[in-house]
C-alpha cells in the first residue's frame, strides 16, 4: 500500500544526517556537526524505491553515488551474450555507484530487493566539498578502498573455494555487516533469494539449498523460508576455511 504523499514527504523532510542513526557508519562519520550540516545541504532524498525498482540501470551516465538508509539492494551486470551476473549486495549506510566514476557510466544496474530507501549525493558536489573537508575526502578514500578490497574478497572466494566455503563465507560476511550496524549477526533475513545467491556465488539454486540444508543437519544453523539462525558461528568459520570436495 502506498503511503500517504503527505507523509512520504514528510519523512523525506525529516531524513538528515545529524538525526540518521547510520551516521556513525556513512560518509560524515568523520565529520564535526557544522561540517555535517554542509555536507547534509548537497543530499537529495528520494522516495522510496519499491521491490524491484531500479535505482539506476547499466550504463546510464554517472552523476550521483546513494548511501543506503533502509532496505537492501543488488547490483547486475549484463553481458554480451545476454547473461547476467550478480555482482554486489548492499545494506544500509553503504554506498552504491562509486563503480560508476571511471568510466563514467555505471556499469551495473541496481534493483532494489526490497522497499529500500537512499540518499543520493551528486558526485560533482561532493567531489568540491571534499576539497574543503579533509575528513569527508578521507572518508570518501576510504570507502573507495573499501569497495576494492571487497572486490578481491570475491575474485578469490569464487577462484579458490569449493561451494561449501563459498556459501559459509558469504553468511559470515553478511554476519559480520549485520553485526557493525548494530543488529544481531546470529539472527537475520535474507533479503535476497536463494537464486540470487547462487548467481553471486557461482552456483545453481540446488546447490545453495543443499548446502544449507546440510549445514542444518550439522547443526551449524537453522533455516525457515528467509530466515537465518546461526548456531555455531565457529564450526561455519571452520567450513569458510578447511578444504573438502566441491559439491
Amino acid at each position: 500500500m502506498l503511503e500517504p504523499m503527505s507523509s512520504r514527504r514528510s519523512l523525506l523532510h525529516e531524513a538528515r544526517c545529524q538525526t540518521c542513526s547510520l551516521s556513525s557508519l556513512c560518509l560524515p562519520l568523520a565529520l564535526e556537526l557544522d561540517d555535517m550540516g554542509q555536507f547534509d545541504a548537497i543530499i537529495r532524498r528520494r522516495a522510496p524505491l519499491k521491490k524491484g525498482e531500479p535505482l539506476f540501470r547499466q550504463s546510464d551516465t554517472f552523476t550521483s553515488v546513494y548511501a543506503v538508509r533502509s532496505g537492501s539492494l543488488k547490483q547486475v551486470t549484463s553481458e554480451g551474450n545476454g547473461s547476467e551476473q550478480l555482482t554486489n549486495f548492499y545494506l544500509p549506510s553503504e554506498l552504491v555507484g562509486l563503480d560508476g566514476i571511471d568510466e563514467e557510466h555505471y556499469p551495473g544496474s541496481v534493483i532494489a530487493l526490497e522497499t529500500t530507501t537512499v540518499c543520493e549525493i551528486p558526485f560533482d558536489r561532493l567531489d568540491s566539498l571534499s576539497e574543503e573537508l579533509p575528513e569527508l575526502r578521507g572518508q570518501l578514500y576510504r570507502s573507495m578502498s573499501k569497495e576494492l578490497r571487497d572486490d578481491r574478497r570475491m575474485m578469490r572466494l569464487l577462484s579458490r573455494k569449493t561451494a561449501d566455503q563459498r556459501l559459509a563465507s558469504f553468511l559470515i560476511t553478511l554476519s559480520d555487516r549485520f553485526r557493525r550496524r548494530g543488529y544481531s549477526p546470529y539472527s537475520f533475513r535474507l533479503s535476497m533469494p536463494r537464486a540470487d545467491i547462487g548467481n553471486y556465488l557461482g552456483l545453481a539454486v540446488e546447490t545453495v539449498s543443499r548446502i544449507l540444508s546440510r549445514f542444518q543437519q550439522q547443526s551449524v544453523m537453522a533455516v525457515s523460508g528467509r530466515e537465518v539462525n546461526i548456531l555455531d558461528m565457529q564450526r561455519l568459520i571452520t567450513l569458510a576455511e578447511e578444504e573438502q570436495n566441491a559439491s
